[in-house]
């Protein structure tokens, strides 16, 4: 099959027009006519491109005698390797830090959810305010539910919107032309950002029971002490935000980069393991709201959430082990 052949294929598999695939290259249709009757040939700039655009290689495109067959095979002898081109790369990593946001903002409303509830009780308590129990109670609860269903429709959309990339953090991948080095380009232009909010959100998360103990200087049991529990939330929700929005854009670029924790290897690990983490945080959530609800200890349960975070670096590294064995 000639290239001319090849061209028309690929262009009807993809179900686009002359007029469409001339759009995405910013050439003219005649252009992508001439090609396709054998007229002319593309120059090799081109070539990338339609072999970015289609996800196979040069040589299918440039080589008579090979076929698409052929070229998939040779990409992987072993396993199935998915082929990403730019287009691919920047779709995934635009929607990464769109993600980042949305992700790290809901985590924030998780830790933030009990901070009215805890407020509305030690004013009551402590008479600022002349509402009955319930009264606080319900309207903290409210707050509580409405930042709780906010954070998790922030993370069913962010799940739908990379769903289509899910294949990046479990199946090995090989890059076109191009792609490796505008990855490692933007990743060492983010490397900097990435230290300095990675300390800041760790020195806030260690740093925020400090307005707890400061507040019990003054006096004991007082209003001040609500308020300095309510800052180890606040505290922490910024810390975390900034550590979870650095974290999934860094992640973002060790993905396509198969580094660190996605190397082949661990993207192995992670097809039979990857199921640990979301059994352990529906467990913690689950053991949060009953501690919650059934023993009314909205101002005390909140602690689950920090203990859970350290104990999960635990489970992470008992199951690294395992996976070593």
């Amino acid at each position: 099959m000639i290239f001319a052949d090849k061209l028309i294929d690929l262009r009807k598999k993809n179900g686009w027009s002359q007029e469409e695939l001339a759009e995405k290259l910013n050439v003219s249709r005649q252009a992508v006519s001439k090609w396709e009757s054998a007229q002319s040939v593309p120059d090799m700039g081109r070539i990338i491109q339609l072999s970015e655009l289609f996800g196979v290689s040069t040589d299918y495109l440039l080589k008579d005698n090979m076929e698409l067959a052929e070229q998939a095979q040779e990409a992987t002898p072993d396993t199935q390797t998915r082929t990403i081109g730019l287009e691919e790369a920047n779709a995934f990593l635009a929607v990464k830090e769109q993600n980042s946001r949305h992700v790290a903002l809901g985590v924030m409303l998780c830790i933030l959810s009990p901070v009215a509830l805890i407020l509305l009780g030690g004013a009551r308590e402590y008479g600022l305010i002349s509402w009955s129990e319930n009264a606080a109670g319900g309207v903290g609860l409210l707050i509580l539910m409405l930042m709780i269903v906010s954070a998790v429709g922030l993370f069913v959309t962010s799940g739908m919107r990379v769903s289509r990339f899910e294949y990046l953090e479990k199946e090995p991948v090989e890059t076109l032309y191009g792609v490796t080095g505008m990855v490692r380009e933007r990743k060492e232009k983010f490397q900097s950002i990435h230290t300095r909010y990675l300390l800041i959100g760790i020195m806030l998360c260690v740093a925020s029971s400090i307005p707890l103990f400061a507040s019990m200087i003054f006096e004991e049991k007082s209003f001040l002490t609500v308020v300095g529990i309510a800052a180890i939330l606040i505290l922490a929700a910024i810390g975390v935000l900034l550590i979870v929005r650095v974290s999934i854009i860094w992640g973002s670029y060790q993905m396509l980069l198969e580094e660190e924790d996605y190397t082949r290897e661990n993207k192995e690990n992670n097809k039979r393991y990857g199921f640990i983490g979301g059994i352990y945080w529906c467990l913690i959530t689950a053991g949060y709201l009953a501690w919650s609800f059934i023993g009314n200890a909205w101002d005390k349960s909140w602690i689950i959430w920090p203990v859970a975070g350290v104990a999960f670096g635990a489970v992470v590294g008992i199951a690294k082990a395992l996976r070593k064995r």
